[in-house]
């Protein structure tokens, strides 16, 4: 018997300043997708929300391949529920908490998770950067509280750049997360799944030495970091790093997948933070380790697809 096909919406593009890598993320999306399983409409949020709202009793799920705020937050997929149309990934509550990295890391703590001291600068009740070096010391990390794929970032080595580091984070966010920096191997663990929860091989990243860390460039630019899968790391080690994913995945209230990003500095694992979409190209971070478990980039749409349907 001759299976029927989906209509599913697929979603990319959008206002965030991640646009151009949603863009073309959707584009490999809609190449891997399988045509004989799937009836494709594409919908970019910037302009066709209305065209979405109105397309919405004949759409049977959709994959939402958007970064950043008005995609990864919740909006959007407050959205989809009001329109009554499942989707893949995180819910309102699981998507606006990660975007959140001030109320991630207090919910990491909660969960046993360790990340790197902080505090929070607002640009209305400036600080002087003696008393943020006096507490975390230097080097530091400078971010915007609301926003993915290193924008805003900086990393701070002397006390007089900090003033720039914040103007530039403030240009993004009202609110700026200054963490101490951590020194050590940049890993990310991938986790697949709604109630059962398949922990996915590590992926080490090596930014090019043109990099000072993995931010935007080093992210986007080919050549820009070596990612090395399964991670250098001892099996100790991997498996805490996996277990670790997994307690961020569910204390954040994800759901369906999440890539979670940590740093080990000798035997301590820190948790940096957890993205909801992960970057969704056939060579991005999550899909790179899912072929590794065996799980190639077509198959693992159609999975996110099952698991959106299972909800």
């Amino acid at each position: 018997m001759e299976m029927k096909k989906l209509t599913l919406a697929l979603l990319a593009g959008g206002k965030s300043a991640e646009r151009e890598v949603s863009l073309g993320s959707g584009e490999q999306v809609f190449r891997a997708l399988d045509k004989s399983r799937y009836d494709i409409l594409r919908y970019d949020p910037a302009t066709d929300l209305p065209l979405l709202a109105k397309d919405a009793k004949r759409i049977d799920v959709a994959l939402i391949i958007l970064h950043g705020r008005m995609g990864e937050d919740g909006t959007i997929q407050g959205l989809l529920d009001s329109l009554g149309i499942p989707y893949q990934g995180s819910g309102v509550l699981g998507s606006a908490i990660a975007m959140n990295k001030v109320l991630s890391k207090q919910l990491y703590a909660m969960a046993g998770l360790l990340t790197s001291p902080f505090m929070v600068v607002d640009r209305s009740t400036p600080i002087e950067a003696s008393a943020v070096v006096d507490k975390l010391g230097l080097p530091l990390v400078i971010k915007p509280e609301q926003e993915g794929s290193s924008i805003g970032m900086t990393i701070v080595r002397e006390q007089n750049d900090l003033q720039g580091a914040f103007e530039k984070a403030w240009r993004f966010d009202r609110c700026c997360v200054v963490e101490k920096f951590i020194s050590g191997i940049e890993i990310t663990a991938g986790v697949l799944g709604n109630d059962d929860l398949m922990a996915l091989p590590l992926i080490e990243i090596c930014p090019d030495q043109s990099h000072e860390f993995f931010d935007y460039k080093a992210k986007y630019t080919p050549g820009g970091a070596k990612e090395i899968c399964p991670a250098r790391i001892s099996r100790e080690l991997t498996e805490k790093a996996q277990e670790y994913a997994r307690r961020a995945h569910n204390v954040l209230h994800c759901r369906g997948y999440s890539r979670t990003d940590m740093i080990l500095s000798g035997d301590d694992l820190y948790i940096l933070e957890t993205n909801t979409i992960p970057g969704m190209t056939a060579t991005s971070l999550f899909p790179q380790a899912s072929a590794k478990a065996g799980i190639e980039f077509p198959r693992l749409l159609d999975r996110l697809i099952e698991l959106a349907l299972e909800r």
